[in-house]
């Protein structure tokens, strides 16, 4: 007796790779949204931009309900496109977050000028942030974390021009030279330049009413010179209190990717 041949099912619907297809179209939507949320778009960039994907894939109406070779194709061919207009969206954001702090970096070394404490505190800014650096013998004794006197009056002579800000994230570091200390109340250089930043960060939140969710207080020890320890000159460069201020918006791993990028591609050009 012949045996009976089990018809073929064939599967409804399209097909298996149009799922990961799917996800792949909702991800980059995802990330088109994150990227307009943090950027400030060029109309005529982004115009030209959508208008390279004209006549694109789809199973909904405005395209073919399965995208052939040819579509997927046309698809990867606009990678390119997609890349420039990262890179320019992102050079623009770059830009965009170097002015802001470039004025901010102007007003605060026009403050410190009127107050006159220029000779004890320095000023640059980066991409990043301002920084703010008080500089060795004005905020604390040697092996100490109290405040002197001289350091309140100038935390005080800043704290108009900080609530300004108040958009901007405040960020308090200790440093330290390189010479050990072993105490009881500071077993290690990291603690006594936490100590330190943690009686600058408190001070401005009990006794000048900073918002505590604002400020954010970090000890480095020994470990972030900014000059040889191997003269007295650069050890007491190196002992130093810096305040900087952070655009809270500002997504710091996203920027910092970006640089390295650009700092790669301009050693790479030398």
């Amino acid at each position: 007796m012949a045996r009976k041949k089990r018809p073929i099912e064939v599967k409804q619907g399209a097909p298996e790779w149009m799922n990961t297809y799917g996800d792949m179209v909702t991800l980059l939507l995802c990330f088109f949204v994150l990227l307009f949320s943090m950027s400030k778009i060029d109309a005529a960039k982004f115009q030209a931009f959508i208008s390279s994907f004209d006549g694109g894939v789809g199973i909904l109406d405005g395209g073919p309900s399965i995208a052939n070779e040819q579509q997927l194709g046309g698809g990867v061919s606009q990678m390119p496109n997609i890349d420039k207009y990262f890179q320019e969206t992102m050079e623009g954001t770059y830009s965009q977050y170097r002015e802001e702090l470039k004025e901010i970096a102007e007003e605060l070394e026009e403050h410190i000028q009127q107050n006159g404490i220029s000779q004890k505190v320095e000023i640059d800014y980066n991409e990043i942030y301002v920084r703010l650096n008080f500089l060795d013998g004005v905020f604390f004794d040697t092996g100490k974390a109290v405040l002197k006197p001289e350091a309140i009056e100038i935390l005080n002579a800043m704290t108009e021009p900080l609530q300004k800000y108040s958009e901007y994230q405040i960020k308090i570091e200790g440093h330290t030279d390189n010479r050990p200390i072993r105490t009881a109340q500071y077993p290690s250089n990291w603690y006594l330049s936490s100590a330190r930043a943690i009686a600058v960060a408190e001070y401005y939140i009990h006794e000048k009413g900073f918002d505590p969710r604002r400020i954010s207080a970090d000890g480095f020890g020994e470990y972030a010179p900014i000059a040889s320890n191997d003269t007295p000159e650069g050890q007491a460069k190196n002992r130093r209190v810096e305040i900087k201020i952070i655009n809270e918006s500002l997504d710091l791993q996203k920027l910092d990717d970006f640089l390295n990028r650009k700092r790669g591609e301009q050693d790479g050009e030398k």
